[in-house]
Order: C-alpha cells, then sequence, then structure tokens
C-alpha cells in the first residue's frame, strides 16, 4: 500500500520527528519474532472508552484521537511508577497493544495506576516498509561526529516521576537566559515526551536534545545501547557550544531508565545539582540510596513551609520552591555562584 500522496490517513506521533516519512513508504505485517524496540509500526485504535485520546505529533502539539485513527509510533517499553508500565515484548499474536505514551511509545500494557485513565488501545497493522525494509528509529540517525564535552552542567535528578524536573528545567532555563547566558537544553533519559525539551526550548534554550534524536523510543534499553546514545547526546550538545547546559534525567535514578549511566556520563560537567521531590522523605531515600547530595532540592516537595522546614531537618539541605516569584533571585544567586559567574549582575 502506496501512501505517500495520502498521509493525511495517518498521524504521525512525536517519535516519527527523526524521519522523512513524507516519502513514499509501504506497510507490511512482520512476524512476531522478528519485532525490535524501536521499529516503526503503524496501530489502528480500537478503544478509547475513558482514555484521555491524545497523541503528540512531530510539532508537539497534542491532537484528539478518534476510533478508526491509524497511528504511526515506535515499539518501546514504558516503566512509569505513578502511571503504566508496558512493554513491546508483552505484544502477542493478536497483535493488540496500547499507547504507552502519547509521543507514539507501542507495546502491551502490563499494569496501570487506578488513578489514570486507561491506555488507548490499537491493533497492529504492520511495519513501515521501505524499499522492502522495516524501518527502526536507528536507521533514521545520521553519523554523529565525537566532540569532547566540557560546558558545566545544571543537572535535575527526580525522586520519581511528575516530581517537577520538566518544570524546574524550564524556570532555570529561563534564568540563565536572562544572565546572558547562551543555554543548551536535554533530557538524557525518560520515555519520549517532545513536549519536555520543547518546554526548555519555549523558555529560550538556543539548542535541545534528548535520546530520540539518536534513535531510541526510551532510554529503558541494554546498557551498552544507553552508553552510545549519551555518548551521541553529548556529542551533539557539545557541537552547540552553549555556555551552559541544562539537563534532566527523566523519572528518578533508581528506575530502570538507565539513569545512574548517565549521571556517571557528565559528573565531572555537573556544577550544580537539583534534587527535584514528590516529598520530604523521598528526598532523604534518593540521597541515600543513590549517594546523591543535591545543592538545593525543589518540586512538590518544596511547597509549603512545612516540607521546607523537614527537608531541611532530615537532610540538611535547602529547598526553593521555584514556581515562586520571590525565590527567584536566590536561585539565580547559586547559578552565579555554582557557574562562577559571581561578578554579574543582578539581571
Amino acid at each position: 500500500m502506496r501512501i505517500s500522496e495520502n498521509a493525511y490517513k495517518f498521524i504521525f506521533t512525536s517519535l516519527t520527528r527523526i524521519t522523512d516519512f513524507e516519502k513514499e513508504f509501504t506497510i507490511e505485517s512482520i512476524q512476531r519474532d522478528l519485532w525490535l524496540n524501536g521499529d516503526y509500526v503503524v496501530g489502528e485504535v480500537m478503544d478509547i472508552a475513558g482514555s484521555s485520546c491524545k497523541a503528540e505529533l512531530p510539532n508537539g502539539r497534542m491532537m484528539e484521537l478518534m476510533k478508526g485513527d491509524v497511528v504511526v509510533g515506535a515499539l518501546g517499553v514504558r516503566h512509569a511508577t505513578l502511571e503504566a508500565t508496558g512493554s513491546w515484548e508483552e505484544v502477542k499474536a493478536d497483535g493488540k497493544m496500547h499507547l504507552l505514551t502519547g509521543a507514539g511509545l507501542l507495546g502491551k500494557m502490563t499494569s496501570r495506576s487506578i488513578f489514570v485513565t486507561p491506555l488507548i488501545e490499537l491493533q497492529y497493522k504492520g511495519h513501515i516498509m521501505v524499499d522492502g525494509l522495516k524501518k527502526n528509529m536507528a536507521d533514521y540517525v545520521m553519523e554523529i561526529p565525537d566532540h569532547s564535552f566540557n560546558i558545566p552542567i545544571i543537572l535535575l535528578v527526580g525522586t520519581s516521576m511528575s516530581s517537577g524536573k520538566t518544570t524546574s528545567a524550564r524556570i532555570i532555563a529561563r534564568q540563565l537566559k536572562q544572565m546572558g547566558l547562551k543555554v543548551a537544553g536535554a533530557k538524557l533519559t525518560g520515555a519520549g515526551r517532545y513536549r519536555d525539551i520543547l518546554s526548555m526550548k519555549d523558555a529560550g534554550a538556543d539548542y535541545v536534545v534528548d535520546f530520540v534524536d539518536v534513535g531510541l523510543p526510551s532510554s529503558i534499553c541494554p546498557k551498552a545501547e544507553y552508553k552510545k546514545a549519551v555518548k551521541n547526546m553529548l556529542s551533539l550538545l557539545a557541537q552547540s557550544k552553549a555556555d551552559v547546559a541544562v539537563v534532566e534525567i527523566g523519572a528518578s535514578p533508581l528506575e530502570p531508565y538507565n539513569g545512574a549511566l548517565a549521571i556517571k556520563a557528565i559528573k565531572k560537567q555537573v556544577k550544580c545539582t537539583v534534587l527535584c521531590a514528590s516529598d520530604p522523605y523521598a528526598v532523604l531515600g534518593v540521597m541515600k540510596s543513590f549517594h546523591l547530595k543535591p545543592t538545593i532540592v525543589s518540586g512538590p516537595a518544596a511547597n509549603t513551609f512545612g516540607g521546607v522546614e523537614l527537608i531541611k531537618n532530615l537532610c540538611g539541605i535547602d529547598a526553593l520552591n521555584l514556581i515562586e516569584q520571590q525565590n527567584l533571585p536566590a536561585l539565580k544567586i547559586i547559578l552565579r555562584e555554582k557557574l562562577g559567574l559571581t561578578a554579574f549582575s543582578n539581571n
């Protein structure tokens, strides 16, 4: 089935943003034992009852899905502690699968929190084929020259997903731009959502990159594969020649997204670590389990004076609620000090 003239019939999710799918391709059902992580596949929406019904497009905008829509995404793995887990490896011969993330991560759901809506159900229709070969995300990654990475990093780590990392990254990127710096933004681990790094771009980051840019649907993959991916991400960041990089580690470093490997790869360049936490006790847990001492704590755990005081008493760390305007001058002081920019003005 040739569809280059009928692309409007397909909904391309943001995991396809690295491709050239505007060109001609075909769809072919591939036997199950030949599937691979990152393969581009097509699924028809079968059931949206009670679900959020939205997919993220290659430009980062969200589109409402309807039953019968045909979605192009990539096979992958998600292990979200607060929402849902699933994997392409759990898809059976019947081809029933789910939209594990709005970005187009496709696989069979294995568990779901009762606090989130049901996931969109899809029926596998086939793999994307070009010149008789099935296409994988890795096929669309150009050779990346190896560049030495020496950009100072503001690192954002979380105690879990939904702990405020992306919001904090956006705020920090904005403050750094107001200080007159060239800023790069990156999300090194997680399950692909384009809007996470786009939020840093919207805040003023001059350049952004994530694991999708180097061919991964999520950062859950074998360690050797991820080491190559993070090396490529750092090479891309180095090409930006930024003054500073705001780097987010998705989920938490204790989850199976290879966060520990990402932190190890960049630790020599980390000048400031912001630990975003869901609650004060989670701060203590990550600090002890991962032997991490943050510069500051932010996120929901710092929403009240009670949380701030408990973090100080438990961990000996100052907490700042970065979404509060009155805390931004203190944040700028910390950023200047850690980056060695104390001579800069207060702008």
